[in-house]
């Protein structure tokens, strides 16, 4: 199968796995922002297409889990879809995290790219973020972006979520980033 449909997320069909990850935020534990390095396991399925009235999107399920160094169990997962509205060149990537947060960011973006950046703004009506009553107090997501670079069998992503944290005074860059590997075509 060729996977025209899914336009620019073609390339990302399929299970991915990385050991390069560098995520840098806040550590409750230390009070201050420190590096965590982590290996990455992602997983793309396809399905469509989703015909939503005059819409017709083509989209990836996935789910994405990461380890810290020397550790069994995730400390970040992800669930969610990936989806591609050839009609207005638009990339959608809606993702919810175990800490009650949502997001959906999004870009115009040509159908033979291999590089672009989906972004997110508190408040969007359409690529917006939500969260829980509690991170909204503590530590509000106003903006997200993310970069997404894609080779023959590597993807690499690059993505900042800037956070207004209580116990800090000025803004959070939490940036994650890695390089995986694609390990299997089939999710």
């Amino acid at each position: 199968m060729s996977y025209e449909e899914w336009g620019p997320l073609k390339g990302l069909i399929g299970t991915w796995e990385g050991d390069q990850g560098i995520d840098v935020s806040f550590h409750n534990d230390k009070g201050k922002i420190a590096e965590t390095p982590f290996r990455e396991k992602t997983t793309f399925k396809p399905f469509g297409p989703v015909d939503n009235g005059d819409q017709c999107l083509y989209g990836l399920d996935y789910r994405t889990a990461a380890w810290r160094e020397g550790e069994d169990n995730p400390f970040h997962t992800e669930v969610g879809y990936w989806m591609w509205d050839a009609s207005t060149k638009q990339v959608m990537r809606c993702f919810m995290i175990p800490r009650a947060s949502t997001l959906i960011a999004g870009a115009t973006v040509e159908a033979d790219a291999t590089k672009f950046t989906l972004e997110s703004e508190l408040g969007s009506p359409t690529y917006g973020i939500l969260s829980n009553k509690f991170l909204d107090e503590i530590a509000r997501c106003t903006r997200y972006d993310v970069t997404i670079t894609l080779g023959d069998d590597t993807f690499s992503y690059d993505e900042t979520s800037v956070i207004e944290h209580r116990k800090i005074t000025d803004v959070i860059l939490h940036t994650d980033r890695n390089t995986l590997k694609r390990t299997s075509w089939e999710a």
